[in-house]
């Protein structure tokens, strides 16, 4: 039986390209970027040269792009940075990130409260919530522009004018958006962006915080003066430039890769609704990423249907992979107002350029039998 890998928003598999370009510059590029002499230099072109693609794709200018060790890092940096040892009210989205909230909460131990704005049933933030907001005690913002769970989009356009007009600094978690779908920073008009090369086929250990220029931003890390003094620490060139390569590969075949993982999406989602006696697709009335299906089962327990499709040979997720290991449901589904059946029952499809059409037809085939039989189980049993 031959396992098909449905946990892309978890992480994705390195394109052969992109692992070429990181051997070939630890190969020919292994120099530090800091050092002056030709070996140095010969590195510092390269670094430079990928931030300046990266920055190009994602709206950016090349200064503002600092190099992190990936999505977690650069939201801590974001939030913590801009934090600055002040003190208010940080608003928040229900569900956001681990690397987010735990970055809240460890702010909020510090004397920060954190205000979490409301969404909607389909998990879009609300514009009542936003504009009711206690804009005079907020100091900071972050949010998610892509579910990693459910895959939702959000607009952003309503909390950036009150941002601005209330000239809060805020934060974009677009981890799961960057490589997947179109991101412009400076049209977002974010103070920070978040993004990791692993989750668009990139190598794991690098990505970027986006910061705007003029941002004041303390450092979480003390030593060289690396990254214009915002990230210390000597700098991953072949990391860096396999990022860029990632990004580059997505940008330059994106209206195709989109349309091949919307359709394998949709005809998962097709699928499993047609055999399956009871689903319920989470946010299907919203835009959503193309490559993401959260889909529930209602009278399943989830755990038990996550175990019993990696036997199968289906590999998901019950949702974000760092929060793995928490008894309680994903906190985004509470607030959209799912009952506990639902979110109890609830697991995560991320479809990635590298699935087939015969492997999604065979998935289906799969977790449709899984499901009757846990279903014909819990019906012996009670």
């Amino acid at each position: 039986m031959t396992p098909i890998y449905l946990d892309n928003n978890a992480t994705t598999l390195p394109l052969p390209e992109v692992i070429e370009t990181v051997a070939q510059v630890q190969r020919e590029a292994y120099g530090n970027p800091g050092s002056r002499h030709s070996f140095g230099r010969q590195a510092r072109r390269i670094l430079e040269s990928s931030r300046e693609s990266i920055a190009a794709i994602l709206g950016a200018d090349a200064s503002e792009v600092v190099f992190t060790s990936g999505g977690t890092e650069a939201s801590n940096l974001a939030l913590r940075g801009l934090a600055r040892g002040t003190s208010g009210t940080i608003l928040l989205a229900p569900g956001e990130h681990p690397a987010t909230k735990e970055t809240c909460l460890a702010l909020a131990a510090r004397g920060w409260s954190l205000r979490e704005l409301p969404v909607d049933s389909s998990g879009l933030l609300t514009p009542e919530g936003i504009r009711d907001a206690p804009w005079g005690e907020v100091r900071l913002a972050s949010a998610l522009l892509a579910h990693n769970e459910t895959g939702v989009l959000q607009n952003l356009a309503l909390l950036r004018e009150q941002c601005r007009q209330q000239r809060v600094p805020w934060h974009v978690d677009a981890v799961q958006a960057v490589g997947k779908i179109p991101v412009d920073f400076r049209e977002l008009g974010a103070t920070t962006l978040s993004c990791a090369a692993h989750k668009f086929h990139g190598p794991r250990g690098i990505g970027a915080l986006l910061v705007r220029e003029g941002s004041r931003l303390e450092p979480l890390h003390f030593g060289g003066h690396q990254e214009a003094g915002r990230r210390a620490g000597t700098e991953l060139t072949a990391l860096a430039a396999g990022m860029a390569k990632a990004l580059e590969l997505w940008n330059d075949n994106q209206p195709p890769r989109t349309e091949h993982v919307r359709v394998l999406r949709d005809r998962l989602q097709a699928g499993l609704t047609a055999r399956c006696s009871s689903t319920v697709v989470i946010g299907a009335d919203s835009p959503r990423l193309p490559n993401t299906l959260n889909i529930a089962f209602p009278g399943i327990d989830g755990e038990a249907l996550l175990v019993a499709l990696d036997l199968a040979g289906v590999a998901c997720s019950l949702g974000g992979t760092c929060a793995s290991g928490a008894l309680e449901t994903a906190p985004i589904l509470t607030a959209m107002g799912f009952p506990e059946e639902i979110r109890r029952s609830a697991v995560r499809f991320s479809l990635s350029a590298f699935n087939t059409r015969s492997e999604i037809d065979e998935a289906v085939a799969r977790v449709a039998a899984v499901v009757a039989g846990l279903a014909a189980a819990a019906g012996t049993l009670s």
